[in-house]
């Protein structure tokens, strides 16, 4: 039997994945991985992709494929050989203009050429891989072109930062629909790709031993920590513009505050799904001025490497008042929540690398073990880890041994490595739900203005940074913000 290939009668027809800002550094680290690794077989599921790059660089179709073969070679995502036949096979290049109100024609034209050449299925995927000050003028150059429509379905992806607060994201949101239904738009947040955030909800509702419990009745607090050793890493021009609270909290810390908070829905459709994320962004009680803490990171020393201030980081403005440390008290004004705090903290120059959803349960209401006070209670915790050791730990009181009654606490634990192996980028996991057609992992835009106006009444009247040594847990007042309730942050 002959082989099919690609553009044959007989194989089955692929789909055309046009990534605009295909030459920067998203593109190289993740997109270009996952992309190969889906079309070429290596994933758990294969799709048929025909890529097509494109950016401003006047790179021809060689160019961009050796691009893309380094991009493989150097990530020991593929041998070289293997590398060139796929690129060879898969990927093109179209430059498109320096300045976008010349508009996209040239692209709209090779994309034509590609779905005719290649006898694409007329499916498209067209993904934002572009800063934030670009997304305007390409969206209208998008929808100017024609290129929000297609013979087959076109869906539009992209990026955070989903503007830079309410009304920005709200003119975002109106931009985009202008060319694109809702049911089209595909708003990655890459933390929802983890497996590990996927399995809040597996591990919230098909366990009832700890669904049962998930209530004020039976929990303390919420810890949600995302933590950072790294500083700027060559990003000072947009982190200085942003700050921890537009870059970590209004995004990533929000959604894993989301799906620890969420009701049951009634299924696992997207929507369903987003309903109950965006009902508990509604419940959340105004942010105070005494319920945040602002902190910027001083010279110190981190994994025994001394680095300088965030001031002195290049790039950065000598007197920058960029907040580097976020940490956040906030309640769920619900059934389920009443009265119970979430503490969200985010830092760079922090001690370690570190995504966790830290659940401390209540003390029991007597103790028969010695004389503890009060304060000395022992309490469960429940710690789910995202990175970087992904899994969960579950930390219980035993007897040692011996006649004294003598306690000590130890880690019931599952982790992913020791159970499956390594896991795979969230990136192939959120594309394949692009190509799927599946928006569960993805934000809705009701989500991302309601989360712009949580943090609002923050942005408008910010609180003055706090300096913290490099290589701490942040300043200070970030522990007074839980020692106000009694409280304090989970030690590790």
């Amino acid at each position: 039997m002959r082989r099919a290939v690609a553009g044959s009668p007989t194989a089955p027809p692929a789909d055309l994945f046009v990534v605009l800002g295909a030459t920067g550094d998203l593109m190289e680290r993740k997109l270009i991985p996952a992309l190969y690794a889906i079309s070429a077989g290596t994933a758990g599921e294969t799709r048929r992709l025909r890529i097509l790059g494109s950016s401003r660089r006047p790179w021809k179709d060689e160019e961009f494929r050796d691009y893309a073969i380094d991009a493989l070679v150097s990530g020991k995502c593929a041998p070289p050989a293997a590398a060139r036949t796929w690129a060879e096979a898969t990927v093109g290049f179209q430059s498109t203009p320096e300045d976008l109100s010349e508009g996209l024609g040239p692209l709209a034209q090779r994309i034509a050429e590609e779905e005719a050449r290649y006898r694409l299925s007329g499916n498209r995927v067209l993904y934002l891989a572009l800063p934030a000050v670009a997304f305007p003028p390409t969206i209208r150059a998008i929808g100017e072109a024609g290129l929000s429509k297609g013979p087959g379905w076109t869906r539009f992806v992209i990026e955070k930062p989903f503007g830079r607060d309410l009304a920005s994201a709200e003119e975002l949101n109106a931009l985009i629909h202008r060319w694109f239904d809702e049911t089209a738009v595909y708003r990655i947040d890459h933390y929802l790709g983890k497996e590990t955030v996927q399995n809040l909800l597996v591990f919230r509702f098909a366990n009832m031993l700890f669904e049962s419990v998930w209530n004020r009745d039976r929990i303390r607090h919420v810890e949600i920590t995302v933590a950072e050793d790294l500083g700027l890493e060559n990003r000072a021009t947009y982190y200085d513009q942003a700050g921890a609270l537009r870059d970590m909290v209004q995004s990533h810390l929000a959604q894993l505050l989301t799906l620890t908070a969420m009701e049951v829905p009634t299924n696992l459709e997207a929507d369903q799904v987003r309903n109950e994320k965006v009902k508990v962004l509604r419940s959340l009680e105004p942010v105070r001025p005494e319920d945040v803490v602002f902190g910027q990171y001083a010279a110190g020393t981190v994994g025994g490497t001394r680095v300088p201030s965030y001031r002195e980081e290049p790039g950065v403005k000598p007197h920058s008042s960029t907040e580097t440390f976020v940490a956040l008290r906030l309640k769920v004004n619900s059934w389920r929540w009443h009265g119970i705090p979430f503490y969200l903290r985010t830092g760079k120059r922090l001690p370690m690398k570190l995504t966790e959803i830290l659940v401390r349960f209540r003390e029991p209401p007597v103790w028969f073990f010695g004389d503890k006070g009060p304060k000395e209670l022992t309490a469960n915790s429940l710690s789910i880890t995202i990175q970087p050791d992904e899994g969960f730990a579950l930390g219980i009181e035993i007897k040692r041994p011996g006649h004294a009654i003598r306690l000590e606490t130890h880690q019931l634990h599952f982790r992913y490595a020791e159970a499956f192996g390594p896991l795979t980028d969230g990136y192939q996991t959120l594309i394949l739900d692009i190509l799927r057609g599946d928006q569960t992992l993805f934000v809705r835009a009701d989500e991302v203005e309601e989360s712009w106006r949580v943090f609002a009444p923050v942005l408008q009247d910010p609180p003055k940074p706090r300096p913290y040594e490099a290589g701490s847990w942040g300043p200070k007042e970030s522990d007074a913000l839980l020692a106000a309730d009694g409280q304090e942050w989970t030690e590790r």
